[in-house]
Parts: structure tokens; sequence; C-alpha cells
């Protein structure tokens, strides 16, 4: 086998027959030699059944994984690389949101050399104008905090050659960023086009809150930025209060001041106690996620592994 199409797969029972044909499509268009790793993350649903049910009927080579709980999205990509046999990857999902066309285009870049990552950016999206506005502003801040070469649509998807996924692996962080990683790790990357398609079974997974928790992973994990803030704030703050101290200390010098003011005390004490605990929490964050690097746990835990009979 050349190619590797790696899937993670959560509450995508819906999808999973349209996903199989459209695979079939793929190892066609790719002469062939192509191979699907199938991650199943935690799914509550039957996703892993109706998998293990139609990968015994494709004629190509298929692997079906699955992890021991839910430990997100970008782990299983990690574990579908690590398990990949190709010489070159691609990582799709399971919604068909990104076209399958997307990823042979991928495949025919890396085939020919002309890159050793391939990055997915959208043009377009047809989702709901309430999400287009969302995923605008996360990824608008993403580019501003984290990756100011992100193309403006952000990336779900990319394939690449043995040497990038070699080196991505070898970056094992705790709560980091997948996609921030491959930006980091430099190399010649190609830029694929594309338009977002319409989910047409299920609902996302990929929540508000979810969202949160990514963009602050991806900050605390590649930026020092909420650490210079805080000394900005802290240092705006710092001569605000001497000037204020100037005022009060020539007021009182000449006869202004008879009686000390209880307001102005408890907003003193109420702003610096906010910036002190906002800075404790900040270097705390910072503390604790070199904590969880340092446990060295492995990022996901593999309970199941079945292959079909081509593979």
């Amino acid at each position: 086998m050349k190619y590797s199409v790696v899937i993670p797969v959560y509450r995508n029972a819906e999808s999973i027959p349209r996903l199989v044909e459209a695979l079939i499509g793929m190892n066609r268009a790719l002469d062939g030699e192509m191979e699907a790793v199938f991650v199943v993350d935690g799914s509550p649903d039957q996703s892993f059944a109706l998998l293990r049910e139609h990968i015994e009927r494709l004629d190509f080579p298929a692997q079906l994984l699955a992890h021991s709980r839910n430990f997100g999205s970008f782990p299983a990509i990690r574990t579908g690389l690590q398990a990949a046999r190709g010489s070159f990857f691609g990582v799709m999902a399971a919604d068909l949101q990104e076209p399958p066309e997307l990823l042979v285009a991928f495949f025919r870049a890396l085939a020919a050399d002309e890159c050793d990552v391939a990055i997915g950016t959208r043009n377009a999206r047809n989702d709901p104008a309430s999400s287009r506005l969302a995923s605008s502003l996360f990824w608008g801040m993403y580019r501003k905090l984290v990756v100011p070469d992100m193309p403006p649509g952000g990336v779900d998807v990319f394939g690449c050659n043995t040497v990038f996924r070699d080196q991505l692996l070898a970056l094992d962080e705790s709560r980091s960023s997948l996609i921030a990683l491959i930006f980091w790790l430099g190399f010649r990357r190609k830029l694929v086009g594309y338009e977002r398609l319409v989910r047409q079974e299920g609902k996302s997974a990929w929540t508000l809150s979810k969202k949160i928790d990514y963009m602050m992973d991806s900050i605390f994990a590649f930026t020092d930025y909420p650490i210079r803030l805080l000394m900005r704030i802290g240092a705006l703050g710092s001569a605000a209060s001497l000037g204020v101290a100037l005022m009060v200390a020539v007021a009182r010098l000449v006869g202004a001041i008879s009686v000390p003011g209880y307001a102005a005390t408890m907003l003193a004490v109420l702003v610096l106690g906010a910036l002190n605990l906002l800075g404790l929490d900040l270097v705390g964050t910072y503390a604790w996620r070199a904590y969880e690097n340092s446990k060295q746990r492995p990022l996901a835990v593999v309970a199941m592994r079945v292959a079909n009979r081509v593979g």
C-alpha cells in the first residue's frame, strides 16, 4: 500500500455507509494502493460495530482501532498515524464535510514531491450564518494569538509524507494543538483550497465548550501572550496607582482631604485583588500544563484493534 487515510470517528454512525462508499471511490482514484485506518474515539453510538461489519467487505486493507475512552479527535489522529503503514498519509473527517477529492489532491502532490505536508484551506463553507460567524471569530483569534500564518478559513484536514509524520509523532505534548504543531514544524507546505460541504447526517460534536478548550490549549501551549498581556495591565495599573497616590499626597498636604475615603480604599483593594488572582491563575495554568507533560502518560489508549482479511 502507498497511501494511508486516517479517519477519527466519534458519533458518526449515521454517516458510515456514505463514508465507506467514499473510501471505495478514493481507492479507485488512487489505483488500488490505499488503506483506511479508522480510529473510534470512545464513541457511545454503534460506530465501532458498523465499521467492523463494513471493513470485512472492503477489497483494500483497512484497520479499525478503538480507544478505551474519548481522548479527543487529535489523539485519535495521532493513533491512526502511528498505525498507518503507507508512505503517504492523509486525515479526513468521518462526516464527509471535507470532500474526498481533497485527499486525492493531497496524495498526488505528496507523491510528486511537491511538498512535505499538504493542508486543506477553506475557500467557502456551506454552513448556517451563525456557524460561519463563530468559525470566523475562532480562526481570527487563532491567527492573532497562536499561528499568524494560519489560513483565514482554518484547517481541519491535512496530508503528509513519512518524514513529516515521524517528526509530528515525536512531539508527544499533552493538551496541545495538532494543527499548531503542523505549522510549528515547518517543512515544505502546500495549501489546497476547497469548499466545505454541508453535514448530511447527525450533529457535530465540535461544541462551543470544546472550541473554547481547544483555543485555551493552543494559546497556553504556543504563546506567552497571556503573561505579556498581564504584564502590560500590571504596568498600566502601577502607573495609574502611582498617579493617584501622588494626587492623594498633594491633596492631603494642602488640606483638601480631611477624612480618608472608604470608596477609594475599597476600589483599590478590589482592583488589585482581582489582578493578583488573574496573575496567579495564569501562572498556575502554565505550571499545571508543564506538570501534565512531565507525567509522560500516553495521549491515548487503544483498547481494541481489528484488521480485515485484505489487511
